[in-house]
């Protein structure tokens, strides 16, 4: 698999358009961090977004948004992110996103379409 790291002043252009190109794929999110190991926080839930708030130019948390209802909702604030990586296959799939914070905090999102694969663009199987 390739990884290519997205430039800051993309981020916005980029979270934007993935958002929408991957809405209601299903999505696991985990967390690495140096003081809690690896955590998986979310499993197969269906992708709402990620957006950006920033205070200036810079931005300051990145959200991560799962689920369709109430039941199984998940929200994830990444603070002060520092870089941002899409992972795709060989044939240029995307596969993966890994945002890293300033705390040193990695945040992996694995995802795979709810489409059968003869449908979809940029199916990944699981």
């Amino acid at each position: 698999m390739a990884t290519q790291e997205i430039p800051r002043a993309e981020w916005n252009n980029f979270f934007d358009g993935f958002s929408r190109r991957h809405e209601g794929w299903l999505a696991t999110l985990e967390i690495f961090a140096p003081d809690i190991g690896a955590q998986e926080e979310a499993h197969e839930l269906p992708l709402e977004g990620i957006s950006i708030a920033s205070a200036n130019e810079s931005p300051d948390v990145i959200s991560i948004s799962l689920g369709k209802n109430s039941e199984d909702h998940v929200s994830h604030a990444i603070t002060k992110p520092e870089r941002v990586w899409l992972e795709q296959t060989a044939a240029g799939t995307n596969a993966a996103l890994e945002i890293e914070s300033q705390n040193e905090t990695r945040t992996l999102l694995r995802f795979r379409s709810t489409v059968p694969p003869e449908m979809a663009d940029d199916f990944v199987a699981s």
